[in-house]
């Protein structure tokens, strides 16, 4: 019979791996934890009208890539393509605004688009979102930028370039939309069909396209950064000010507009050359309207995404810099030996020591050989005449040295020598 594989686009993130990933969460939540961000937990499911109102129907998430379905209670859900809408939802739910004005938020998990496989891009991928609301001042952008930039630099990550731009507001875009709509017309035969259908509906959407012609055609049409208004124009500067007293590198890309509608004023990206033509590792920006779109209070916002299967395929650290050996093996050889190993095993791991042991009953030398591959510091080998004689043998893996050591106290005698290592 056919074994069932995992579904295309879907990844297995197997125990040599986890280690890894854990490592760069805890990383995560420590400099989330020291710029005051809390974790909030939200579901992978919500209703459809959430992403069609807060990330936009003319986006490529909303109209080719969302994992939609008819519930039986005749209403359409989502599994949840990104977080912030999501986050920005459960604050508006549960009235979080009212206990403080300023909320900073995180959250790590699972989202879900169906686009082409690639490296470090699948169809079920994780996130690092952080949120901060309620703040509009330019400061806070760079600090959210910084924040993220430290990240990067702690997990070693190299070659990466930081990339800001300015999307205006709502009273300096319309008229950088019809500079662009005028642009494009009579340009529509050059650019692919999505681009041509976006047009009408959101000709910005043409500067997110990565269709060759598209790029060409976009190439020379006119840019946010001569539309903005003083307003925008100010926020900008004082963003690239504060940028700088951290000394952050960065390159004004006024062609970056992100794959979401929400994004106003401040957007940034961090991309590197290792990963094709989806280059970037994070991304993010201001969202000012948000919050009121989805029928809240006219609260600002600005947040980023981190891509955990893009970071980790550029990561510097080897998979087995995160295994977790056992600290003791136990070999045992006979019916007596091999009862007492289980009671010795099992009572040293509620006691704070990873330890394993072989059940087969096989020889010394294949539990021993197994006692290697694992990687295991010390092993105990126990045979039923040394149980008769009242002893066992204790053997340092590592240094290659054995001593032979009593069966009275015999986990306070391990645990002695294992914590005293």
């Amino acid at each position: 019979m056919e074994i069932i594989t995992a579904v295309r686009g879907f990844k297995d993130i197997l125990p040599t791996e986890t280690g890894k990933w854990q490592y760069i969460e805890k990383i995560a939540r420590e400099i989330l934890a020291n710029f005051g961000f809390r974790e909030i937990r939200v579901p992978i499911l919500e209703k459809t009208e959430l992403f069609k109102r807060s990330i936009g129907e003319s986006t490529d998430i909303v109209e080719k890539e969302m994992y939609t379905f008819l519930d039986r209670g005749d209403e359409y859900l989502t599994l949840r393509p990104e977080a912030t809408a999501s986050i920005v939802r459960a604050y508006l739910e549960h009235v979080m605004y009212a206990q403080d004005p300023v909320a900073r938020l995180f959250t790590i998990g699972p989202m879900f688009r169906r686009e082409r496989p690639q490296r470090g891009r699948y169809r079920q991928f994780h996130q690092i979102n952080a949120e901060l609301l309620g703040l509009d001042d330019p400061r806070t952008d760079a600090e959210v930028i910084l924040m993220l930039m430290q990240f990067l630099m702690r997990i070693e990550i190299s070659d990466l370039h930081l990339q800001i731009n300015s999307l205006g507001c709502t009273k300096c875009r319309p008229s950088f939309r019809k500079a662009l709509s005028d642009f494009l017309a009579g340009k529509e035969d050059r650019l692919c069909k999505d681009c041509q259908r976006r047009i009408a509906m959101n000709p910005l959407r043409v500067f997110d396209c990565k269709t060759t012609n598209c790029i060409e055609v976009i190439d020379h049409a006119p840019q946010i950064l001569n539309f903005l208004c003083p307003g925008c124009m100010d926020h900008f500067t004082r963003v690239k000010e504060a940028l700088g007293m951290f000394a952050i590198a960065f390159e004004v890309n006024p062609k970056m507009v992100r794959g979401l509608d929400y994004y106003a004023k401040t957007t940034f990206e961090v991309v590197t050359e290792h990963l094709g033509a989806q280059n970037a590792v994070a991304g993010g920006g201001r969202y000012d309207g948000l919050v009121k779109d989805l029928g809240g209070p006219d609260i600002p916002g600005i947040g980023f995404a981190i891509g955990l299967e893009r970071l980790i395929s550029i990561s510097p650290f080897m998979d087995e810099k995160f295994l977790m050996p056992p600290q003791l093996f136990i070999a045992a050889i006979g019916d007596k030996a091999q009862k007492l190993a289980f009671s010795v095993c099992n009572r040293l791991r509620t006691m704070g020591i990873t330890t394993e042991m072989d059940y087969s009953g096989k020889s010394l030398k294949s539990q021993m050989k197994r006692a290697d591959k694992l990687s295991s510091h010390y092993a105990l080998i126990l045979g039923d005449r040394e149980i008769l004689e009242n002893k066992a043998e204790f053997r340092d893996m590592q240094k290659g040295t054995q001593e032979t050591i009593g069966l009275d106290d015999l986990e306070k005698t391990i645990i002695k020598i294992v914590k005293g290592s």
